[in-house]
């Protein structure tokens, strides 16, 4: 079972050299290469998580290198949990983006870069989640950087451009703390490797041991757009297609909250920096919701709902207890989901309505009946609404804040609470402007060109009902865009509003609605799972041995 590990980094990094050798040549078998890859990524992660919760932490030394020559790569209950949940939100993604077409417009550029970047990303991901060392931790990061720089600037859009740049930039900056960082711990103690960390920090300075801690916390921080290192986020994930949004907002950020975990667990026992990050917490949670209300724009508030939801993970990392880090898992699986499900409809939305500006926005509850609904089910597991699972993992960790009974986790509930409330209320807005009124006047209608694409041969390209004179979807295309009509972020190629949408996007968007739900309706299994997972977090030997083999 050990050799296992290894599969779900290594397959999506084949796959994407032979996405590269068919190119543009073969797209249908480029694609079916991505779908079968990620597919078969989901029961590998499936298959290690059962492994993992029966017989404990697996671990692969990679050319039979041992510590602390060799990469290591651990699969225990809670990176098996993390690769079982983003294989499934990636498959599921990577289907809608293949609904939506920007995946089939690749004779706009040299290669076909979509499949191949999202491979890599996936591979980035994966190899995260089972990183045994620092220095393998950094290359995932580096891995997810690369692929992230080039799907957010999909279409070389000026917007999507800006973004890229603050991206990278941000993200340079924390690789080069990451370095020095790591620099300092192999200086200090000759290893990388969590185990040997886990037992020879102990033996460092407080002083030394906090430095340390501090500069790894402010690198996955940033990566987990936690305040005030998140100001990036809401500038740079908007101007990307749907999908791209949907995948970074709903799973990049929660490897930083998952890196968080793992260190202050295994490297840094002991809960030294718990207020810290409790202020911290409640600081995201607040801070984040309050620029929540203040949007009109669908994907800036989600943005910015997404920065505050970030605080509740923190919480249960602060509180540093088995309810609270059972809690903080629970949540974190539920966001993953509910998070990229919100993005996925607000790309629906934007293809149906021909805008993400609620002002301009209005009746799709009426026109659209299907798809108020896949933003009405995740709405409400975002704001907490019993039974659903964003009020299990909520309620878990304010239990444990109740049963922690020190002043800041008792303000931390509190804080839980009102940010609870406004998520409500900010969904609630979305639903009564984008949904719930009557259409208002200039609305784009059917037909409407959002965004033109230098591919003038789409417009008389033969639809999948074999019409003339129809795009991808099958949707008219017009000569020319009506005035008013707003700019989208589909894709660089010329996009028309339907009242049509494409089937595929429709299906994977209710996937990721049913994948939440399924964690309401197995809550029982679920909690079980995390409590298992929070103990072997915190008591940390049963991961130690298994790496070290003793």
């Amino acid at each position: 079972m050990n050799a296992l590990v290894p599969l779900p980094v290594l397959l999506p990094l084949c796959a994407t050299g032979l996405s590269l050798t068919f190119g543009t040549r073969l797209q249908r078998f480029q694609r079916f290469i991505s779908v079968a890859v990620l597919t078969a990524v989901l029961g590998l992660s499936v298959t290690l998580m059962i492994a993992a919760d029966r017989q404990g932490p697996l671990s692969v030394h990679l050319g039979d290198f041992a510590p602390p020559l060799g990469i290591t790569l651990v699969a225990d209950r809670l990176s098996g949990l993390m690769l079982t949940v983003s294989s499934a939100v990636t498959l599921c993604v990577l289907i809608y983006s293949l609904g939506q077409g920007m995946t089939d417009r690749d004779k706009e550029t040299p290669l076909a870069v979509f499949h191949p970047a999202y491979l890599i990303l996936v591979a980035g991901v994966s190899c995260t989640f089972l990183a045994g060392d620092l220095v393998n931790l950094f290359v995932s990061f580096e891995i997810m950087l690369v692929a992230s720089f080039v799907l957010l600037t999909l279409g070389g859009t000026g917007p999507r451009m800006r973004a890229g740049s603050t991206y990278v930039i941000i993200s340079l900056f924390s690789s080069m703390v990451f370095l020095i960082a790591i620099a300092m711990t192999y200086a200090a103690l000759g290893t990388v490797n969590f185990a040997q960390l886990a037992e020879r920090l102990p033996d460092l300075s407080l002083g030394v041991q906090t430095l340390i801690q501090a500069m790894l916390l402010t690198v996955f921080a940033i990566k987990a757009a936690v305040f005030p290192l998140a100001a990036w986020l809401p500038d740079s994930y908007p101007t990307a297609p749907a999908p791209v949004t949907a995948v970074f907002a709903g799973l990049l950020t929660k490897v930083g909250v998952y890196c968080m975990m793992r260190t202050e667990t295994l490297l840094f026992s002991g809960n030294r920096i718990g207020d810290l990050l409790m202020a911290v917490a409640l600081a995201s949670m607040v801070i984040g919701i309050l620029g929540a209300v203040a949007q009109t724009d669908l994907k800036r508030l989600l943005s910015f709902t997404l920065i505050s939801h970030i605080g509740f993970m923190i919480f249960g990392i602060g509180l540093a207890t088995r309810e609270a880090y059972g809690g903080a898992i629970v949540y974190v699986v539920h966001h993953i989901t509910v998070q990229t499900t919100l993005f996925l409809v607000a790309g629906l939305i934007e293809r149906r309505g021909g805008t993400t500006e609620l002002t301009r926005l209005g009746g799709l509850a009426k026109a659209a009946p299907i798809l108020a609904l896949l933003f009405f089910v995740p709405a409400m597991n975002l704001a907490g609404i019993p039974p659903l699972s964003g009020f299990i993992g909520k309620l878990g960790l304010m239990r444990a804040g109740v049963a922690d009974g020190s002043a800041w986790a008792w303000i931390l509930v509190a804080g839980s609470v009102v940010t609870s409330l406004l998520t409500l209320y900010v969904t609630a807005k979305v639903w009564n402007l984008a949904f719930w009124r009557a259409a208002p006047p200039g609305q784009a209608e059917s037909g409407t060109i959002l965004e033109a694409g230098d591919d003038s041969d789409d417009d008389t390209d033969e639809g999948p009902d074999g019409v003339p004179g129809t795009g991808d979807e099958g949707i008219a295309v017009l000569d020319r865009p009506s005035e008013g009509a707003a700019t989208a972020t589909l894709r660089a190629r010329a996009v028309t509003t339907t009242n049509r949408l494409p089937r595929p996007m429709m299906a994977a968007t209710a996937a990721t609605v049913a994948l939440a739900l399924s964690f309401t309706v197995f809550a029982g299994p679920l909690t079980a799972f995390t409590d298992r997972s929070a103990v072997e977090l915190l008591e940390r030997t049963p991961y130690i041995e298994e790496v070290l083999g003793r």
